[in-house]
């Protein structure tokens, strides 16, 4: 029989229910069995729920079993939610040994109505929506998933609460699936890889949100930096450097600071002028253009840098080098004519999916994002501009016949962009590259170029960025690969290993033809045990390992062993000759051994 959709987990209500239920359920458990403990607040979130609690104790992971066994035998009482208003005299009564609670009533609306949800013996302060019944949860498909630190109301300054994660499916096999992604995202999780590979760290001394690369993994972004710039070189763009700060009049002429400000780190005053760190690099480069005048004779500019960024991003939301405070763009704004946007929205697009072949990634969508009309607060006012960017980008892309979908909401304040959306191994999909068309920014900073019959007009800007930033990209590489890298882009491309002090000489000449040939090569002449140092290097991922002993020495060959445990016996000549075509090619697998 067809499930009803409305009473479907595929119904994103349903589900917002059900597992807001849940985390009334889980508080249930919790007041039962410590009666003490405090109540702040337990919403549905994209997966799951959570539920803050002000305890005189440290919830451990034998609290966590406790809570979800109690859990289960509310779920088997059948227990009837039911909703009701009091006045709100009557409510703060009602909550009287419930701080947190009080706080909220009376923050709320005069002429607002104060809502509970009762089930059993517990009652909560709540709007809803519930489903009808705790019956309605599967118990054996409940799982608390972690317990961290939050802050009421996010506020530093105010209490310390303690925040239950937790998650729930209709059926326990959905659950199992589930733990089973999970335990795979630990595997990969790019801060756990990249503290073990040592390629990047953090520290709260310097900041949070500010991560460090370390000399294993600034190779790996160096490699993606001149990869990319590289890549633009080719195709006419000119790289430029500009400063990390710029003034809030430069922001306010651009829009951003009435449009972005929540999310820019805090103004300083400095002299007489007011500076705040750039969160991104338009403006800097609209002072470029008009720096100089221009005609359509030399339109398309393409000014390329790999810019140092910095983001206000809550401290809830930052994530290793996925999402930091502090990142650097793969950035460039394109200056057009009307009539070569279509061209250069199809070079951006022909480069994304050059990039993206290179490095193997296939599982991606298009987003075509658009303003929401409704939002007269975050986006540019101008609905003819708004309207001829969204067609015209729109039509460029049925033209070029790339497949997309529409969404409303997600364009830029200043314009429409094309997003292209990732989906990772395991978690949720997310946009590395972009390309945004901007008819306000040039307006805004009077930008002009002379066209062909010597009148003045107004350029085109696309705003485009291809790998992203270089930290979100070398955060999905290190996810995807599981720190496997590639051999071009490893941080340690070969380790050549000694069995004997006796061949250390021709060991060190091997290593020095190897970097003669620009590879990551090095020698690794330690008194350990051959197996111990294979091991060693195995766990950091090095593509190829040279074992040397007196036979190879003697016959000026080298045993290779790859970090996938295949072997082979090749002179050094060979091997220096094969691992060179391999890291030219930036061939995604290694092609040397059997």
């Amino acid at each position: 029989m067809e499930e009803n959709f409305e009473f479907s987990f595929e119904n994103p209500e349903y589900r917002h229910k059900y597992w807001h239920t849940c985390s009334h359920v889980m508080a249930q458990a919790v007041k039962r069995l410590w009666p003490e403990v405090k109540l702040a607040i337990g919403p549905a979130i994209d997966e799951g729920w959570y539920y803050d609690l002000y305890s005189p104790f440290a919830f451990t992971p034998d609290h966590m079993e406790k809570i979800e066994a109690e859990m289960r035998k509310i779920c088997k009482e059948k227990l009837k939610l039911e909703r009701f208003e009091l006045p709100r005299a009557e409510a703060l009564e009602f909550m009287k040994d419930e701080p947190f609670k009080v706080e909220l009533i009376n923050d709320l609306p005069e002429d607002e109505a104060i809502s509970f949800y009762r089930q059993g013996e517990f009652t909560d302060l709540c709007a809803g929506p519930h489903l009808d019944s705790t019956g309605r949860i599967k118990g054996n498909a409940i799982k608390l998933l972690a317990c961290n630190a939050s802050y009421w109301r996010g506020d530093a300054n105010r209490e310390s609460l303690q925040r239950i994660y937790g998650i729930a499916f209709p059926k326990k096999e959905e659950l199992d699936a589930y733990v089973t992604r999970l335990e795979e995202a630990k595997k990969r999780d790019h801060r756990r890889i990249g503290k073990d590979m040592q390629l990047f760290m953090t520290d709260d001394l310097v900041g949070r949100g500010m991560p460090m690369f370390l000399p294993r993994g600034y190779t790996i972004w160096r490699e993606l930096e001149n990869y990319i710039r590289d890549k633009e070189l080719k195709l006419g763009y000119q790289h430029v450097m500009t400063p990390c700060v710029g003034t809030v009049e430069l922001y306010k002429t651009s829009g951003h600071w009435d449009h972005y400000k929540e999310n820019m780190f805090p103004a300083m005053q400095v002299d007489e002028e007011t500076y705040v760190l750039r969160p991104m690099n338009c403006p800097h480069h609209m002072m470029i253009y008009a720096n100089q005048p221009h005609s359509y004779r030399n339109l398309p500019l393409r000014i390329g840098e790999i810019a140092h960024d910095f983001r206000y991003e809550a401290s809830g939301a930052l994530k290793g080098i996925e999402r930091g405070r502090h990142f650097c763009q793969n950035d460039a704004h394109l200056f057009v004519t009307p009539e070569q946007i279509k061209d250069e929205v199809s070079k951006v697009c022909d480069l994304i999916f050059e990039c993206y072949k290179d490095f193997g990634i296939t599982d991606y969508r298009c987003v075509l994002s658009l303003r929401d009309p409704a939002d007269k607060v975050k986006y540019h006012p101008d609905d003819e501009m708004w309207e001829t960017a969204e067609q015209a980008l729109r039509e460029v892309l049925v033209e070029l016949g790339i497949d997309f979908t529409e969404e409303i909401g997600e364009a830029a304040f200043y314009g429409p962009k094309l997003d292209v959306n990732v989906r990772p191994a395991v978690g949720a999909e997310y946009t590395l590259s972009t390309c945004q068309l901007d008819f306000c920014l040039p307006a805004k900073f009077k930008l002009t170029y002379i066209d062909r019959d010597g009148s003045e007009k107004t350029p085109v800007v696309l705003h485009r960025a291809i790998l992203g930033s270089l930290d979100r990209f070398m955060a999905y590489l290190i996810e995807e690969t599981m720190g496997a890298f590639p051999t071009w882009i490893a941080p340690d491309q070969v380790k050549v290993m000694t069995i004997t002090d006796r061949v250390n000489d021709y060991a060190l000449s091997v290593t020095e033809k190897l970097c003669a040939l620009g590879v990551r090569a090095e020698a690794d002449l330690r008194n350990e045990k051959i197996g111990y140092k294979i091991r060693e290097h195995q766990s950091m991922k090095v593509p190829y390992m040279l074992v040397i002993g007196d036979k190879e020495a003697e016959n000026g060959e080298v045993s290779v062993r790859t970090r996938e445990g295949k072997t082979a016996t090749m002179s050094a000549d060979a091997f220096a000759e094969a691992i060179a075509a391999e890291i030219k090619s930036k061939s995604l697998t290694l092609t040397i051994g059997e």
